[in-house]
């Protein structure tokens, strides 16, 4: 893997290649890491405090790009050493707090104007997330939440980003397939089955009518799950609005309820997204799951890809 930072000038340095590193994807928050150490090489010109972001790339293509949190450089009995650590792009959305402000009918080029730009940030094409009347930016709020409302309450599309460092508001896309079978370089699998925090059932309420609608997951119920949620929904809330929220709270809070983690010793085997198909004659642990994070390593041990899969259809 080779590694880039740029400081504040916009210069470009090379980093010395890496001893050992570490690429951490997501499917939106906690947002994307990295952290890598390498040699460094006291005549080394480079300030590492002036170092603002950073990028890789693997076999000619990007794998990453981020901004720097921390840099620290030790001497040790190995010499002198350099180590970098940071977030994805997601980073400069959660940092910054969004101006509270009405929008009559918000369109998504407006909040991509208002709430994306600023921060130098540019967006995948193909998103096409329709307008929505009386959106609201609440004070307090930081501009990756207003995004995330924007896209994932009101148009459906959990926003993430991609190693280019583009913002996605468009939904998963299907291509290829990772197939785990008996000639994977399978390191480890494991199943975990996670019940705190999944919903049994959820009560929206209408605080104006007094309109209360139920919502149960009957699987979780049926495997003796019992956990109650009441929401009380804001004025003028339409039915389906009400549907919808009461929903998506029993999804979301079921998302981690099944994972599996698979780890592979060769890196970037899948990315968040994309679907793993499991096929190893386990039972009850063979089937087709989609990847929520990633985790691509590299030290003395060598290269590994640790994925944490989930439920084709799971809630982000």
């Amino acid at each position: 893997m080779t590694a880039y930072v740029t400081d504040a000038k916009g210069v470009r340095w090379t980093l010395p290649r890496p001893v050992a590193w570490r690429l951490e994807y997501t499917s939106g928050v906690p947002c994307d890491s990295f952290w890598l150490r390498c040699v460094w090489d006291g005549n080394n010109t480079a300030r590492p405090e002036d170092w603002v972001s950073f990028s890789a790339e693997y076999q000619g293509e990007r794998v990453f790009t981020g901004v720097v949190d921390e840099c620290e450089v030790s001497v040790t009995a190995r010499g002198r050493l350099l180590e970098v650590s940071g977030r994805g792009m997601a980073a400069l959305l959660l940092d910054n707090e969004a101006l509270g402000q009405d929008y009559q009918i918000a369109t998504q080029k407006d909040i991509v104007r208002d709430h994306v730009r600023p921060y130098g940030i540019s967006v995948a094409s193909g998103a096409a997330l329709r307008a929505v009347p009386q959106f609201s930016v609440a004070t307090g709020s930081s501009e990756w939440s207003v995004i995330y409302e924007f896209a994932r309450y009101y148009g459906g599309v959990a926003p993430r980003f991609d190693r280019e460092g583009r913002l996605v508001l468009t939904g998963w896309e299907d291509k290829g397939e990772l197939v785990v079978d008996g000639n994977a370089p399978l390191i480890s699998l494991v199943r975990r089955d996670r019940r705190y925090g999944v919903l049994s059932q959820v009560l929206v309420r209408d605080r104006w009518s007094g309109a209360v609608e139920t919502l149960d997951n009957g699987e979780f119920s049926a495997a003796g799950g019992r956990a109650r949620r009441i929401i009380t929904m804001p004025a003028k809330s339409s039915y389906k609005d009400m549907r919808y929220s009461g929903q998506f709270q029993l999804d979301k809070s079921a998302s981690e309820w099944k994972r599996m983690e698979l780890t592979l010793g060769r890196p970037f085997c899948a990315w968040p997204g994309e679907l793993v198909t499991v096929s190893r004659g386990e039972p009850g642990w063979d089937g087709r799951y989609r990847v929520a994070e990633v985790v691509v390593e590299m030290d003395e041990a060598g290269s590994r890809s640790r994925m944490e899969l989930a439920p084709p259809d799971f809630t982000v």
